[in-house]
């Protein structure tokens, strides 16, 4: 016979059915699910997940017998990875040229997508005969006309998907050499005059933006209700609920993806599904990655730079790097970019490709003095990947940590030439006067503190 729920539970189910029925979701809830999307975005050639991020979304599409349509947000590519670099992108391609066989996908083009092949033209046909449909608003200066449509229809079982793709403005992180063939609009000026007419009569509707957050508050009062945003550039994970308009936000690097079942009157709730390291690799990919890792690095990128006692979130690495640049250049509180970092750091022995992935980018430590009360004011603007309200969200934003309190008002920050130079965008002030600290380096300064290496000559060249 059946355990009947005991008096306590029977409380906490009609409570939980409650607070269901007062919420804006129960029509979400109880439409049935037409389809699911599984977003990814930023993923920037990351090797050590993309066998495994493959084998989760097959796994995915074939746990759930509904349609299925993959959404990748820009950015597969990364120019600081040398294996990518190196083979051409072979197995970023190869991943793409997988998805198309698990469900529909479409791509929408982000800042990265030309680091290994120069011409996004050229891009874009290579993904159009892997099967994936390309999204896009940024026009070839050559030819007067988009590189793709900023609109598809994704078909998902016997309904449809209208797609919209918006790219970021930032011209300037752009690999540097396309730069004069790109013209890219404003993003909440180019949704005001298209969006409407875009999504206009669709079944459901979907935007995807690689805009980052910043440009997307301008995008979302736009969208009609019941629509699904996916966000990207910034290297964030969350959702935010619009009325019954889902946005989200699926992370970077391969650690995760994000499900969002799509109800006939909106999405329901996303969920982030996490990607670890350690599971196995989908038999489609894995031979490539071995044999392409193999050939492309050399025995320096293969050395052991030192040892990690346990694997960093993404956000801790930063705040971990931040703090070793305080510690090195005598600051009281150090900054560092979002997406200078890639992916957190493993666990375990850390070869120079691997901290690559970490530190991607090289960089000269500038420091100045500001108040202790502006310095309060960036700390509280730093470290976004909390939760947080959207309106608070900067879009880039900086990892920081205080290591020291100094006497007097005035406290000495360190920050990159990247940062330094960008102020505006990462500080949100332009008056901070900024000199270089001679002699230092960042990737040298993130490996000592990160791994305890203390050798006097530079762990990495440049």
């Amino acid at each position: 016979m059946p355990q009947l729920p005991s008096p306590t539970d029977r409380r906490q189910f009609l409570g939980a059915l409650a607070a269901t029925a007062a919420s804006p979701l129960l029509t979400g809830f109880a439409s049935p699910i037409v389809g699911r999307v599984l977003a990814m975005s930023d993923t920037h050639s990351a090797y050590e997940r993309t066998g495994q991020l493959l084998a989760a979304l097959e796994a995915e599409v074939a746990s759930q017998r509904v349609p299925h349509v993959l959404a990748v947000n820009g950015d597969a590519f990364e120019h600081g990875n040398v294996a990518a670099v190196r083979s051409g992108g072979a197995i970023d391609w190869a991943f793409l040229g997988e998805l198309p066989k698990i469900a529909p996908t479409v791509f929408n083009l982000g800042n990265h997508d030309n680091d290994i092949t120069p011409d996004l033209a050229d891009v874009v046909a290579r993904l159009r005969s892997l099967g994936v449909t390309v999204v896009s608003n940024i026009i070839d200066t050559r030819t007067g006309a988009p590189f793709a449509s900023a609109t598809a229809l994704v078909p998902l079982g016997a309904r449809s998907l209208r797609v919209v793709g918006v790219a970021t403005n930032s011209v300037k992180t752009y690999p540097a050499a396309s730069r004069p063939t790109l013209a890219i609009p404003v993003p909440g000026e180019w949704a005001k005059a298209n969006l409407a007419a875009a999504l206009n009569g669709a079944d459901l509707s979907m935007v995807m933006s690689h805009a980052g957050v910043a440009p997307d508050r301008d995008i979302l009062p736009l969208l009609p209700d019941g629509a699904l945003m996916v966000g990207g550039h910034n290297h964030l994970l969350f959702q935010h609920r619009q009325g019954r308009s889902v946005y989200v936000h699926t992370g970077s690097w391969s650690n995760a993806y994000t499900a969002i079942p799509l109800r006939l009157n909106g999405p329901g709730d996303a969920v982030s599904k996490p990607v670890s390291m350690d599971a196995p690799p989908s038999p489609r990919l894995a031979t490539l990655i071995s044999t392409t890792l193999a050939q492309a690095l050399t025995e320096q990128e293969r050395a052991i730079l030192g040892t990690s006692a346990r694997a960093l979130s993404l956000g801790d690495t930063g705040r971990a790097v931040a703090a070793a640049m305080a510690d090195a250049s005598g600051a009281e509180a150090g900054f560092i970019g979002h997406t200078t970092l890639g992916a957190g750091l493993p666990s375990g022995p850390v070869s120079r490709f691997a901290f690559d992935a970490v530190v991607r980018f090289e960089g000269k430590l500038m420091v100045a003095e500001v108040s202790r009360k502006r310095l309060a004011g960036f700390i509280e603007r730093a470290n976004q990947d909390r939760p947080m309200p959207l309106d608070q969200r900067s879009g880039d934003f900086l990892y920081a940590k205080t290591v020291a309190a100094a006497a007097g008002d005035l406290v000495r920050i360190v920050t990159t030439d990247w940062c330094a130079s960008n102020q505006a965008e990462y500080f949100g002030v332009t008056d901070l006067a900024f000199t270089e600290v001679p002699d230092l380096r960042l990737k040298a300064v993130a490996a000592n503190g990160l791994l305890g290496e203390k050798t006097k000559t530079p762990a990495f060249p440049g």
